[in-house]
């Protein structure tokens, strides 16, 4: 079966879709990315997420229909714990259901690979289509501590859990 959204690692051939989405600022201004960086220090990062082999973190690209549209994160890795994340560098596509697809995958992956059954994820009070993407994978709320920038406003830090075992 030739499923639309697959995960796998990340390639320095990906190195010019990365560009493009540096220079779309709805995609910057969501997720923290400096606009205007110059394409060395972009190359020096690109570099750094394909080739770091970190024993608790790990960063695999979303391909959907065939391109590479975004990234996942399993961060904190322990025991039988880990953060989640993900950005979405084509914001087109955002609203279309490929981020939860592309976590739903990421959480089977971690439980297979790594035992996770705790999974933790943060995101924006502002950032609604983030919290109920989380929502919808069963994720609850169980803090809010700190703020950030979103969008280029302030905003509460919300965290969210997920327990397998449960």
């Amino acid at each position: 079966m030739n499923r639309p959204i697959q995960l796998r690692a990340l390639k320095m051939e990906d190195f010019p879709v990365m560009v493009k989405w540096s220079k779309d600022n709805a995609f910057c201004l969501a997720n923290g990315w400096e606009t205007g960086r110059s394409k060395d220090e972009l190359f020096s990062w690109w570099h750094n997420c394909v080739h770091n082999h970190s024993r608790d973190f790990l960063r695999l690209g979303i391909q959907y229909k065939s391109r590479l549209i975004g990234y996942v994160d399993l961060a904190h890795i322990d025991a039988n714990s880990a953060e989640l994340g993900i950005a979405i560098g084509e914001s087109k596509v955002w609203g279309h259901g490929v981020g939860t697809e592309a976590l739903k995958q990421l959480m089977i992956h971690a439980t297979a690979k790594f035992g996770i059954q705790l999974f933790d994820a943060e995101t924006h009070e502002a950032n609604t289509r983030s919290r109920n993407m989380l929502e919808k994978l069963g994720f609850t709320e169980f803090s809010r501590i700190g703020s950030n920038k979103y969008m280029g406003k302030e905003s509460q830090l919300i965290q969210y859990r997920y327990n397998k075992g449960e």
